[in-house]
């Protein structure tokens, strides 16, 4: 890993964004890189490419995970739901309150505490618009401290955290995982719910829900359905798109200690190609065209808040025609996909998905 760092350090390009781990050592985010790469990948194979035994590995991913540290998801994918961003106002001395009461909800898979003209933002999904609506307004517009709420909903996805690596392993090395560049998926969101997989399939995703890493014996005792049965599935899902499995780590302590949520518009003819080269910057976990007055929508990861503008003028040089309407600093994340985080990022616990309704 000492040699590793070495290479990386010679490519400035790369080296200006790696994050100086305070938690993580080398091996653990290359580690980690290489599941966010392949997430299912045999422990023989993810061995291979860092360089050492697959116990070791195994063993550990397996600290990475139980100290909340590391984990691995399994969700629907974007266009199989309506997706909508929630800026909420709350009243004063209520924030904390509200952020509780919405992390619980298993349709609001997303909670960041942030400054500026709101207290709250929030991903949300729904079976459809109507439902994303009312949902919003009954769920979330109506819990005492709420003063006001905002929603943006999904149009096209350029790029999500499943796209996302810690680069902390050689190009080459990701390329012998599967890696075929940084995904450049345009998926475009739903505003209906397709049919809903078959039971097999949504007892396969609520497995995946809670461990992306399950084995194929502990799927399928899940599911009732056998090993082959349980493989077969889950490759028709991958292959078709219908699910996404990812690796995400406790972001402050592995010293991206800065995420900002920014709004910015573009003309509309610049908006696919603009979305889709925002996207495969290595700063940027989320990038989506939105409703609403700024049609983009960025979620940013730094190492700090020093970083913001050395950011920014990236942006300016390289996207003249992109203009940035809002920028808020996430002051805490208590929900990520799903999970429970605690200050420092850990994952704590995990609300299962939902619909609201079902």
């Amino acid at each position: 890993m000492t040699e590793l760092r070495a290479k990386t350090q010679e490519n400035d390009a790369r080296s200006a964004w790696l994050p100086e781990s305070r938690t993580f050592s080398e091996l653990d985010l290359a580690l980690v890189d290489a599941l966010q790469t392949a997430p299912r990948a045999p422990w023989t194979r993810i061995g291979r490419a860092l360089g050492v035994d697959a116990t070791t590995v195994a063993r550990r991913w397996e600290r990475l995970r139980d100290s909340g540290l590391a984990w691995i998801t399994g969700y629907d994918a974007a266009r199989t739901a309506t997706v909508g961003y929630v800026e909420v106002r709350c009243r004063p001395r209520s924030a904390a309150a509200v952020s509780a009461a919405v992390a619980r909800l298993p349709w609001v898979f997303g909670v960041e505490e942030t400054d500026g003209a709101h207290d709250l933002f929030l991903s949300v999904v729904a079976t459809d618009l109507p439902t994303l609506g009312r949902s919003v307004r009954e769920a979330i517009g109506a819990l005492p401290g709420v003063r006001a709420v905002r929603t943006r909903l999904g149009i096209t996805q350029y790029g999500e955290g499943s796209d996302w690596r810690t680069r902390a392993l050689e190009p080459a090395d990701r390329a012998a995982l599967g890696e075929r560049g940084r995904h450049g998926r345009t998926t475009e969101y739903s505003t209906h719910m397709y049919d809903r997989p078959a039971p097999e399939d949504q007892a396969l995703l609520a497995a995946l829900a809670e461990d992306g890493r399950l084995g194929w014996t502990e799927l399928a005792a899940r599911t009732g359905v056998g090993e082959h049965a349980a493989r077969r599935r889950l490759g028709r899902m991958l292959r078709e798109g219908a699910v996404t499995i990812r690796c995400d780590l406790a972001r402050p302590l592995a010293g991206l200690s800065a995420a900002l949520v920014y709004r910015a518009r573009v003309p509309h003819g610049e908006l696919e190609r603009t979305g889709a080269a925002l996207a495969r910057l290595e700063q940027v976990r989320l990038c989506a065209s939105v409703s609403g007055p700024h049609n983009l929508l960025l979620g940013v990861w730094l190492p700090g808040l020093a970083a913001v503008a050395v950011f920014e003028s990236h942006l300016a040089d390289r996207f003249p025609a992109l203009e940035i309407g809002d920028r808020a600093v996430v002051l805490n994340s208590p929900k990520r996909m799903g999970r429970l985080l605690d200050e420092r990022g850990r994952a704590i616990g995990r609300i299962p998905f939902g619909l609201p309704g079902a």
